[in-house]
């Protein structure tokens, strides 16, 4: 991380927002940028965030399933670890899927339209989430039913890739200029919003159900109830409109006339590498503060396993709140210096809640829900990531950045902490703030970039 800092401060004069400031197209500086949110845009961004939702509610009831899951598909004859270990390859051949259907989607949102791709990438992640409900299991198909499975989490692997970076687009060129840090940090916060639901739910199927009923047929719902909440997503987003930036881009024919990602390979190295490390920086927190902490609570500290999940829940509602807030003093104060700070915080909140937690296992909710409002500081970086990539090829360069970027790092945390683990019990804590060291250097150099962050996103009407 810290041998990619100096390239980073080195953007163009080490302010790579400010010189895309410079750069921006006349037709995006023309456009009014006062007015306030409206009833549209609100209805916009509440659309936008279901899909985001719909991503991480299927992570965590995957998850949550994979024991079940792993009996129903594979053969009961296996060993536990080799079943597990299937499992789990099914669950990251979907994220390794990402990049490409990313890629694909982002480069006909470029050329064909946002709103299309939108809807597509939703209808795309809604389908193979409700086929997961049905499908045979190896008792019934036989090698059929993990063949399937696989199918389905790669399909859906690729309309994920096209789902966040296009929402984030799809938002930013939607609303008013000087909102577009809250619409990309609530959007942010609803990204997270989707980890309790799916918390909820699979907490209470398995208060609801046991576990003869989990196995025959209640594990179905969760991915029945997601598949059918992405079709009603799929419905209502045909009331959105294309945003007014593409619109003007399409009426003026000034569409990318080449290759989208290979302009952005040859004039935006830069941009992507700014992208991929804040995309760093977000599935850092959300994988390590949110999604292990619970488990690592147990196994390291001995806390119950309901205490761990209630506090888990605790710190995502404040996770929500720190995206959506982290976003608005975007607008009010600059994204540099919002980042700036809540990376500061970031960093001394998660030191602080594990080292705290190991010596006073009662201070669990307080520390954990300050360690989520900190988290939160990442709902600022959308709005730089996706200011930074000019508007004939900013969904190719946002997705190619985030996807690769998850991909790699996505993967990759859990198993660099776990391997950290055998050094320091504070490793999780310490991961996380050193990214928010860098993120906070990255931050700073945003900050005295010249012009203000809040400035020259692409307004609308």
């Amino acid at each position: 991380m810290l041998g990619v800092l100096p390239y980073l401060l080195d953007v163009e004069g080490a302010r790579p927002y400010a010189a895309h400031e410079r750069r921006r197209s006349a037709l995006e500086a023309r456009m009014p940028t006062s007015r306030p949110l409206n009833r549209s845009d609100v209805k916009t961004l509440a659309l936008s965030a279901l899909g985001g939702a719909l991503e991480f509610y299927d992570f965590v009831v995957f998850v949550f399933f994979a024991a079940v899951i792993g009996k129903l598909f594979f053969p009961a004859e296996i060993p536990e670890w080799l079943r597990r270990l299937q499992t789990f390859g099914l669950f990251a051949a979907g994220y390794l899927a990402r990049p490409l259907g990313g890629i694909v989607l982002a480069h006909f949102g470029d050329r064909l339209g946002r709103k299309r791709m939108f809807t597509l990438s939703i209808f795309l992640m809604s389908v193979p989430t409700l086929a997961m409900g049905l499908l045979p299991t190896w008792q019934m198909v036989g090698i059929w039913a993990p063949i399937l499975l696989l199918l389905l989490r790669v399909a859906k692997g690729a309309a994920i890739g096209g789902e966040v970076p296009g929402a984030w687009v799809f938002v930013s060129e939607h609303v008013p200029e000087r909102h577009v840090g809250f619409a990309c940090g609530t959007l942010t916060g609803g990204l997270t919003f989707g980890i309790l639901l799916g918390s909820l739910v699979a907490a209470g199927l398995n208060a609801s159900f046991g576990p003869e009923e989990l196995q025959a047929w209640a594990w179905r719902l969760p991915f029945l109830i997601g598949g059918g909440f992405g079709l009603l997503s799929v419905r209502l987003r045909r009331w959105l409109h294309e945003t007014p930036v593409f619109a003007e881009l399409q009426a003026r024919k000034a569409l990318a006339r080449e290759l989208p990602l290979r302009r952005v390979f040859r004039d935006h190295r830069k941009a992507v590498v700014l992208s991929m490390f804040f995309t760093w920086v977000i599935s850092a927190g959300i994988v390590v503060v949110i999604l292990m902490a619970p488990t690592l609570l147990q196994t390291l500290h001995g806390i119950a396993p309901a205490t761990a999940m209630i506090a888990g829940s605790v710190a995502i509602v404040f996770l929500t709140a720190g995206c959506v807030g982290s976003g608005w003093l975007a607008d009010r104060f600059g994204a540099g210096r919002t980042i700036l700070v809540g990376c500061l915080l970031l960093s001394a909140a998660c030191l602080a809640f594990f080292a705290g937690v190991r010596h006073r296992p009662d201070w669990l909710f307080p520390l954990y829900a300050l360690a989520g409002l900190a988290t939160g500081a990442v709902g600022a970086m959308p709005s730089v990531m996706v200011r930074v990539f000019p508007a004939p090829v900013r969904f190719s360069g946002l997705s190619f950045s985030y996807n690769l970027a998850y991909a790699i790092f996505g993967g990759l945390t859990p198993i660099a902490v776990s391997l950290l683990l055998e050094l320091d019990p504070l490793a999780p804590g310490a991961y996380v703030a050193l990214l928010g060291l860098g993120g906070a250097a990255v931050g700073l150099a945003l900050a005295s970039g010249g012009k203000k962050l809040t400035e020259g996103a692409q307004p609308t009407s």
